[in-house]
């Protein structure tokens, strides 16, 4: 066990210094200018039904109210923790830490080596095959599951994977999270925003899903389309990777020559640890009575499978495996601040009692006017939602419930449509999603040069999301 006894300096999950403290300093300023708001802004709340369930068809105009207490605001962060995302945010910070462990252990014990040298074997001469197969499972698993923040856990294999092909940790990262991204905008039974949605405002979400699946096509095709011009140009010019010192160092281990003891039984049990994590997301999305516990069933199968894979592989050294995941959980702290800033956004607007307002605005803006207009003002509309508010359910209550009572001259499937595309790609776009940025830190690509790479991508989202609800208000999706 010479070689996976060897020390390694290097973390699996590494988010660089400088881009830390850049996406430190941004979000702490959207912070600041959240508690602007609550100061420019007039103040509202919600009425209440007969029941004591809120009714947000009634708005109430607070006169004399102030903005957010300063104090509260700067220390949001931490104040976040009580509140009612609290134990939500709590759960998503453990979850990261501990896959940012199991997965440090199977880099230092070589389970990612072996796999992946597998994988790479069977599909050379082919890499973009292997491209698409992959960024067209990821897709589904946002289609079709509503999966996205648990997709972060293969994003260190992927991304591995195709460093190992010859191309970019950023080919991994568009292959995963981009795709599954896609998969949410493109979403054909997403539990999360067309089934909750739909149930919200009163539909059926199977009528007219062959529309729906036409969307996903076209958006897989376009998908492919950035994937494939990235990597021609990485191919002819690798130095002009985002990603490509990390790569050159990741290369220099991924091919140093060792020799690993029992390969392939490292190999199996970890086939075994990955079988077990498909299935356990699987069952967790299709079973409605657990699908809340996605998160804590994924923090267990980690936690246990990553210590257990790592004790098989190094003939039960303890101590070997845990150094190694500590050192992978520590590696995690980075991201956890992004996601307590990222949260505090919407917590200080709340507790500024301006979310209220905005709701109000919302149906006054989109009343009356053209049908297309309407409907790209109310895409327009809950993309700006989006911005503060990035949970799927809760943006799904709090703006389905308002239009669904509106009289626009659209009908609620489309509505529904409309909601679907408008909650999906900003995940990938606004620097509130803790996924987009604890991803981009995991392959150390700032916030700011993924904006620039990826500006025609979402141009070219935009003008196809507008051509997709025009042709839904003809054909009277």
């Amino acid at each position: 066990m010479e070689n996976t006894e060897k020390k390694k300096n290097d973390k699996l999950i590494n988010i660089g210094k400088k881009t830390f403290i850049s996406v430190l300093i941004m979000l702490y300023a959207l912070v600041v200018l959240a508690i602007v708001l609550t100061y420019v802004l007039p103040k509202g709340s919600f009425g209440a039904d007969a029941d004591g369930n809120i009714d947000y068809d009634v708005y109430i105009r607070l006169e004399n109210a102030s903005g957010i207490n300063i104090f509260k605001g700067i220390f949001a962060p931490v104040l976040i923790l009580g509140s009612s995302d609290g134990l939500n945010i709590i759960m998503l910070s453990l979850f990261l830490v501990v896959i940012s462990g199991a997965f440090q252990v199977m880099n230092d014990v070589y389970g990612i080596k072996a796999i992946v040298g597998v994988i790479v074997n069977k599909f050379k001469g082919r890499k973009f095959l292997l491209l698409a197969l992959v960024s067209l499972v990821f897709m589904a698993f946002g289609a079709f599951l509503g999966l996205f923040e648990e997709t972060l856990t293969l994003l260190p294999i992927i991304a591995i994977l195709t460093v190992s092909l010859g191309l970019d940790s950023f080919t991994g990262f568009l292959i995963s999270i981009v795709a599954c991204g896609f998969g949410f905008s493109s979403a054909i039974t997403n539990p999360f925003t067309v089934i909750f949605a739909s149930d919200i405002i009163g539909v059926n979400p199977m009528v007219n899903i062959w529309y729906r699946m036409i969307i996903f096509a076209v958006t897989y095709a376009l998908l492919l389309l950035f994937v494939y011009f990235h990597v021609r140009k990485i191919s002819a010019s690798p130095e002009k990777s985002l990603t490509f010192a990390r790569d050159e160092k990741l290369r220099g281990q991924l091919f140093e020559e060792v020799t690993v003891p029992n390969e392939r039984r490292i190999r199996i049990v970890y086939t075994v640890f990955f079988a077990v994590i498909l299935a356990v997301i699987i069952t967790c999305s299709a079973v409605g009575a657990i699908r809340d516990y996605t998160v804590v069933f994924l923090i267990a199968v980690f936690l246990i499978g990553g210590f257990v894979c790592g004790l098989v592989s190094t003939g039960g050294r303890f101590g070997i495996v845990g150094k190694s995941f500590l050192k992978g959980a520590l590696s995690a702290l980075p991201s956890v601040a992004f996601i307590l800033l990222a949260s505090s956004v919407k917590y200080v607007l709340d507790e500024g009692r301006v979310l209220p307002t905005i709701a109000n605005e919302v149906n006054n803006l989109v009343n009356g006017g053209n049908v297309f207009l309407t409907a790209l003002a109310l895409y327009a509309i809950v993309i700006v939602l989006e911005f503060f508010i990035s949970s799927s359910t809760a943006k799904a209550i709090f703006v389905m419930s308002i239009l669904g009572v509106l009289s626009l001259g659209i009908n609620k499937e489309m509505l529904v449509l409309i909601y679907t595309f408008a909650d999906g790609y900003t995940n990938l776009l606004f620097p509130t999603s803790p996924v987009l940025l604890i991803g981009l830190s995991m392959i150390e690509v700032s916030y700011f040069k993924w904006l620039k790479k990826s500006a025609w991508l979402f141009v070219l989202t935009a003008v196809m999301v507008a051509a997709f609800i025009a042709i839904g208000l003809l054909i009277n999706y």
